[in-house]
């Protein structure tokens, strides 16, 4: 184990200079193209191969970022699926995927593992397009036994043999989704197996040994076929032979109960294995090869540590579990100091408002830190609710609390809002309740890909009858539309990026805007640039390119994406308009769109019209820059299509020294 921040292992460090210089990293590790080449490997063999890919992720990851400590956990676990089974043919389904590193790197990617979550490069998650050792993609949790038994039964309408693996961890458990899937499972009675990658239960060693021992009890053949033959035996005995034979099962019933933590799963109809020491890889086999010999429905229970073998991550999983670069011999980000992210502005602001309304309540799906609710569940432990990754739940939750009296905050990542979007529609915005919805990580969020972008809420969102939508410019704006949004009395929704903001001054005091009043920040009569959240310092760049050529624009600040602000657009938008939205979502149903729909609505069509935003496509991992570059996102991009649609060719590049604000 790599002891950090004393005591650090020399080796380990030597080892990471290699490997960023492009030297060989290790002997076992170099050798392993597929999971084949796991046969021949001995118990050690496998346990130095184990700490030899422990050395590679941390390596990489410190480079590049990723989910560090998730994918420490389940080293030894993959390493004995992938010697069990038959991958491809088997099929492993990672429940949310952030813990697939090691699979990657044994499925013939080794040689690509450096490029993992660079643009361009390998997936941070299951990618079937990537490699056929990926059954099925994943990146939203409490997926995998839905997916899996899927899987199961197109094999057996098939006709087909193999095997099928769900592997989902015990936080992924909380979503009903899983629970669903577990009972349909069980019902079925389908040849499938789950494997609970337990990170959080401790057992201690007399519950373990006795644990174990039930499961070789019951798992055992010859005891199996020796309690039939007891079980005939007794019903010949006259007049008390069924009455005895009741008593016995309610007995064992009952020391089961006491004694097996499987009976849950069991009573979904499960064969339960475990607990079981999930980096113990000798016990990890021989567990995996009697459940890949039992018929029916198997759940593999394993207890691991997130972060094995780094200690900075065993001692803080949750700032491990997705990092950026980082310095290995302390664990500490090498980022260069940035101003306040909007999570933390966000964060701050909402205990600054609960000081002074304590009908105010916070609500989150496993997502305390990520969306900036730490030290409000600190300071007001009664207010707070993390409901686990359960949104669902959270959001009608919300609306009961709403209907209660409360005033309920629910932070959520865009892309995991959507899983919700009923619960939206029916219990929150069809009784109209004032339930506000923090929407973090909107639009284009980075090297964690399609799953992981935020690049729908405006669309999903806009539809729904008496839902405000608010877009920040900046974070002082954002501070003034969550007091906004609190003193409204309908549905809210805030949607802002990831990663810092522009650094602006924030106000003494936030301010209450008024509904659907959008704000001009420049005006002239070339061009309109109608622009949504963290784009209109993209459109201002961009317009003060243009007035170097003696083009003037105005640059309009949507502030609300609904209601529009259609007295203001209609004014800056004249019949012969020349019209460029800017927003970070997909143009189909997004803001673009809903200024199209009120330009037709009120009768305009002499105008031309661009919409800047992301195309009818799912986006892939990179840096934000690299796609806002892709995607014509950028200040260069808007100058062009300015120019091109007043008729003016371009002579000269367009340089611009600042990249646009809003999102790392």
């Amino acid at each position: 184990m790599i002891s950090c921040p004393q005591g650090v292992n020399e080796i380990f460090l030597e080892r990471s200079h290699a490997v960023m210089e492009g030297e060989i990293l290790t002997k076992v590790l170099q050798t392993i193209n597929s999971p084949q080449d796991l046969r021949p490997l001995s118990i050690t063999g496998l346990n130095k191969l184990a700490q030899e890919i422990r050395d590679e992720i941390i390596s990489t990851v410190s480079r590049n970022g990723g989910h560090l400590a998730p994918n420490l956990g389940v080293v030894e676990l993959t390493l004995a699926l992938h010697r069990v089974f038959n991958s491809p043919e088997d099929k492993f389904v990672w429940d949310v995927g952030h813990q697939s590193y090691t699979h990657k790197l044994i499925t013939e990617r080794r040689n690509a593992f450096h490029t993992i979550r660079q643009f361009g490069g390998l997936s941070g998650f299951p990618r079937p397009s990537e490699s056929v050792y990926d059954a099925f993609g994943t990146g939203h949790s409490s997926t995998s036994v839905s997916a899996a038994l899927g899987l199961a039964q197109a094999r057996d309408l098939n006709a087909e043999r193999h095997h099928v693996i769900a592997v989902i961890g015990d936080g992924a458990m909380t979503g009903g989704m899983a629970f669903e899937a577990l009972n349909h499972a069980g019902h079925l009675k389908k040849n499938l197996i789950v494997v609970l990658n337990d990170n959080q239960m401790s057992i201690s060693p007399n519950v373990g040994g006795l644990a174990s021992y039930f499961t070789r009890l019951r798992t055992d053949p010859m005891y199996s076929r020796g309690k039939d033959e007891v079980e005939q035996l007794l019903r010949k005995i006259p007049a008390i032979g069924t009455t005895v034979l009741k008593v016995v099962d309610r007995l064992k019933d009952s020391l089961k109960y006491l004694v097996v933590p499987g009976m849950f799963f069991e009573e979904l109809g499960f064969f339960y294995y475990g607990p079981v020491d999930g980096h113990n890889l000798q016990n990890l086999i021989t567990t995996f090869k009697q459940a890949k010999d039992t018929q029916g429905p198997v759940l593999v229970h394993l207890i691991t540590r997130k972060g094995k073998g780094y200690s900075p991550a065993e001692n803080s999983s949750a700032k491990f579990h997705g990092i950026g670069p980082f310095n290995i011999s302390n664990g500490k980000a090498t980022k260069e100091k940035k101003p306040p992210s909007y999570t933390e502005v966000f964060g701050d602001a909402l205990i600054k408002e609960a000081e002074g309304n304590d009908k105010i309540v916070a609500i989150t799906a496993a997502m305390t830190s990520g969306t900036g609710l730490t030290e409000f569940s600190h300071r007001y432990p009664h207010r707070f609710f993390d409901v686990g990754i359960a949104e669902q739940h959270a959001v009608t939750m919300a609306a009961g609390m709403a209907k209660g009296g409360c005033r309920p905050v629910v932070a959520i990542y865009s892309t995991f809002l959507q899983r919700a979007y009923d619960q939206i529609l029916h219990d929150v915005c069809l009784q109209n309740l004032p339930v506000l919805f923090a929407i973090d990580r909107a639009g284009l969020v980075g090297d964690d890909g399609p799953t992981h972008h935020g690049l729908f809420d405006y669309s999903y969102l806009r539809g729904i009858p008496n839902m405000t939508i608010m877009a920040p410019k900046d974070e002082n704006e954002l501070r003034d539309m969550l007091r906004t949004a609190l003193y409204h009395s309908g549905p809210c929704a805030i949607r802002y990026p990831r990663g810092s903001g522009t650094g602006v001054p924030l106000a003494d005091e936030p301010a209450i805007l008024p509904i659907g009043r959008a704000e001009i920040l420049r005006e002239g009569n070339d061009i309109t640039f109608l622009a949504a959240g963290n784009c209109c310092s993209l459109a201002l760049e961009a317009a003060d390119v243009l007035a170097s050529r003696e083009i003037q624009c105005s640059v309009i600040n949507a502030r609300f994406i609904k209601p529009l602000d259609e007295e203001c657009i209609l004014k800056y938008t004249p019949g012969t308009a020349n019209i460029i939205t800017v927003e970070e979502n997909a143009l189909h149903g997004g803001f673009g769109s809903a200024v199209l729909e009120m330009l037709s609505d009120h009768g305009r069509s002499n105008y031309r019209m661009q919409r800047v935003g992301i195309p009818d496509t799912f986006v892939e991992h990179g840096k934000p820059a690299q796609l806002r570059a892709k995607y014509g996102l950028t200040v260069e991009s808007l100058v062009q299509k300015s120019l091109e649609m007043l008729g003016i060719s371009q002579v000269h590049n367009v340089t611009t020294v600042k990249i646009q604000a809003g999102g790392s």
